[in-house]
């Protein structure tokens, strides 16, 4: 079994260990570096070439999200994903800018760190309910300029696909909300992203958000 390989960029040693202790439970994870700054996060992703990157947004040296940047640059095939106790607006929207996979508190269960893990390693963008929510809200009222295609560009399924995924589930959730499978909501999301001209589920969702297409959650409850 190929095990997914990570790096952890976390400056509070007691939290790094503890991280790792949760992710080698599982045979299918191995932490094959450890840093305590974002320089030295940088220099493990760029040196290892890791599947995923666990960062936090706030480390000595060199700030998570502008470790997520460079990644794209020397390990492009690496996908980072922020672990933090940081909900703060501009953190949120300038990770998922510098093109983040994830973001997820400290105060996710374990159980929701491996799958998220496990998620981003596979391709899809994971961010706590809380957390689409907000960044979809923020987004949206931002004078973000977008084209403004007319949301009829995309089937209903693929706007009801669209409008879960802004609250937060993932592709197996989404498919049981649905009734259908996960390879066709895979599906959706490729006819989703051709159509938008974007390359990732975050993407789509900010694109989306930007143009009024979909309604944060938080919205809906109000």
């Amino acid at each position: 079994m190929d095990q997914i390989r990570v790096v952890l960029g976390e400056d509070h040693s007691l939290v790094r260990e503890g991280t790792r202790r949760i992710l080698e439970q599982y045979p299918d994870m191995v932490v094959v570096g450890e840093a305590g700054d974002g320089e030295q996060a940088l220099e493990l992703v760029e040196r290892l070439h890791p599947d995923v990157a666990i960062l936090d947004v706030r480390m000595p040296k060199l700030s998570g999200i502008e470790v997520v940047r460079r990644i794209k640059e020397c390990s492009p095939n690496t996908k980072a994903l922020m672990l933090t106790a940081y909900d703060d607006d501009d953190y949120i929207l300038a990770s998922m800018e510098a093109e983040a996979a994830g973001y997820l508190l400290k105060t996710a269960k374990a159980s929701e760190l491996v799958e998220a893990v496990r998620s981003v390693h596979q391709g899809e963008s994971v961010l706590q309910p809380a957390i689409a929510a907000k960044v979809a809200r923020l987004w949206g009222r931002r004078r973000v300029k977008v084209e403004q295609e007319p949301a009829e560009t995309l089937s209903p399924r693929e706007r009801a696909v669209l409008e879960l995924a802004a609250t937060g589930l993932r592709n197996k959730e989404i498919a049981e909300k649905l009734d259908i499978s996960v390879r066709t909501v895979e599906g959706h999301f490729n006819s989703i992203f051709a159509k938008l001209g974007v390359s990732s589920r975050v993407e789509a969702i900010l694109y989306a958000a930007a143009a009024h297409w979909v309604t944060p959650a938080e919205d809906k409850r109000r």
